[in-house]
């Protein structure tokens, strides 16, 4: 679940790296909280708990900001500011942010 402290860092740099046109602003909680569940649980988009919404809410932004390299964006954005993420697994890829 995306916690107060994390979606206060992340949300800002989402905004300004995701595509508006699809995820509503008031989706874009429970979309990065399903999409960091599933990762950092490494599940299928299938299990992702009830309380963050329909699985396919996660699944079709994470794929469409995959292919518009959104992600890569984003980690270039919090490096950038000097963001500490951490460690994050999208697809079996590494991604070691400033720590």
């Amino acid at each position: 679940m995306l916690t107060d402290e994390r979606r206060t860092v992340l949300e800002p740099l989402i905004e300004a790296c995701r595509p508006h046109a699809k995820v509503p602003p008031r989706h874009l909680r429970w979309t990065i909280s399903a999409i960091l569940w599933r990762h950092e649980n490494g599940a299928k988009w299938r299990a992702i708990p009830a309380e963050l919404g329909p699985w396919w809410m996660a699944a079709q932004p994470f794929i469409r900001w995959s292919r518009l390299d959104v992600w890569e964006w984003l980690l270039r954005l919090a490096q950038e500011r000097s963001i500490a993420l951490g460690m994050t697994f999208l697809d079996g890829a590494a991604i070691r942010a400033h720590q």
